[in-house]
């Protein structure tokens, strides 16, 4: 559709690269939002209202169940709330996906009850969507299989920020602060979370779990590895061996996987409950602890927030990851000032570099400082980092956050004009 400018308005997320272009051309108006609250903002009329839907599923039940596909989303949620409905039958999709689906319709407010989660592995709905038949107006079919994800082969840096988590898992255990089977593994999407979740293959933790949004190839090799035992998700991204080994074991893994609409995937209540390890991927990180997950330079939009703001806010214990370089080291992945926060210094205890690991959990923002530039940030760019420190905190008499702000956003002016952050 973005191809031929068919969209004016975008949300809540987007990865395509043509839209992306349009976006940040301003063609089209973005806007990001927090995955968990969309359900809820259609559902209580924030938007326009919702004239028709296109669902995508495998198959339509007799009584008009749909049947979805490898992705719930927000499904359930359009389909209550569109006045009509279009439903694309996928003939490249297996019927064997029935029984991948537990769908729990949560009620409005003020008339809703707690989500019944106290499992990865709880079931709380039922394996379909329940839709009006009045509502179809079309049902088309459809041949056009899932686009395979493209995603970078783990490397020696990938390999380094897995070694470093794994290490801090084991402390924890041992410190008595998670059980020795863990808690139940949240990961983002992307090459570096799906790398650092490949990881653990390597490790001897066991009878591990995943509550998480979007399922991805590592969660499939743990599951091989024989690490995992279970993974909650909304959807997959896979690449075209990782859906090849899907479906040519679908049975197996129905007993393994449950997809759930995104509001209960990223329900802050259940993340909570559960005690989710959360990891997450940023494009840069202050040396305050705050995170940019979304826009280069802080203007062009690379994907969005995604759910990792209803991850991030809510774990019992949040990661991010990113390596500590980009462009060859023309930009450091670790600044004085984000030039967009997503996730602020209150939502985030671990972040993870290939050079190492920074655990800010009790530390105020001056102690944070010196532990990131000291164990995240790149040694080219680590002289560079604390210099800015030391006269920020001789400049603001050592303010709670020190900042000289004239500098603070200085490397993104650099690196705009220069094409390098590197003085």
């Amino acid at each position: 559709m973005s191809a031929v400018n068919g969209i004016a308005q975008r949300l809540p997320y987007q990865t395509n690269s043509t839209l992306r272009q349009q976006i940040n051309a301003g063609d089209v108006q973005y806007e990001d939002l927090h995955l968990s609250h969309m359900s809820q903002m259609v559902r209580s009329g924030f938007f326009q209202k919702l004239d028709m839907a296109i669902v995508e599923v495998c198959a339509v039940t007799e009584e008009g169940y749909l049947i979805p596909t490898t992705s719930l989303g927000n499904t359930t949620a359009f389909v209550d709330c569109a006045d009509r409905i279009i439903v694309e039958v996928n003939t490249t999709q297996p019927k064997a996906l029935k029984g991948f689906h537990d769908v729990y319709d949560v009620q409005p407010v003020p008339h809703r009850d707690v989500i019944p989660i106290v499992h990865p592995d709880d079931r709380v709905g039922v394996p379909y969507i329940v839709c009006d038949p009045k509502k179809i107006v079309a049902i088309v079919p459809c041949d056009i299989p899932d686009k395979p994800a493209k995603l970078a082969p783990p490397d020696a840096e990938f390999e380094a920020m897995s070694a470093h988590l794994i290490r801090f898992l084991h402390e924890e255990v041992a410190a008595g602060r998670l059980p020795k089977h863990l808690l139940p593994l949240q990961s983002g999407v992307g090459s570096v979370a799906n790398a650092v979740i490949q990881g653990l293959c390597r490790s001897d933790f066991e009878h591990l779990t995943v509550y998480t949004e979007v399922i991805q190839e590592g969660i499939f090799d743990l599951f091989d590895a024989g690490k995992l035992d279970f993974a909650s998700g909304t959807s997959m991204t896979l690449s075209e061996k990782g859906l090849q080994r899907f479906y040519d074991r679908i049975d197996e893994y129905r007993k393994k996987i449950i997809f759930r609409p995104l509001e209960i995937s990223n329900s802050p209540g259940v993340i909570r409950r559960l005690g989710v390890i959360a990891m997450n991927t940023a494009l840069e990180f202050d040396i305050y602890g705050n995170v940019n997950s979304t826009h280069v330079l802080g203007t062009k939009i690379m994907n969005g927030i995604g759910g990792s703001g209803d991850f991030a806010r809510n774990a019992y214990l949040t990661f991010f990851f990113t390596k500590s370089i980009a462009k060859n080291g023309d930009i450091s992945s670790i600044v004085p000032m984000c030039s967009h926060i997503d996730h602020t210094e209150h939502d985030v205890d671990v972040f993870v570099t290939e050079q190492g690991l920074a655990d800010v959990r009790g530390l105020c923002p001056k102690e944070r400082a010196l532990k990131i530039i000291n164990q995240c940030a790149h040694p080219d760019y680590r002289p560079m980092l604390s210099d800015y420190f030391q006269r920020a905190m001789g400049t603001t008499k050592h303010a709670n956050t020190p900042h000289i702000l004239s500098e603070a956003l200085s490397w993104h002016q650099r690196f705009a004009e220069t094409k390098t952050m590197r003085v």
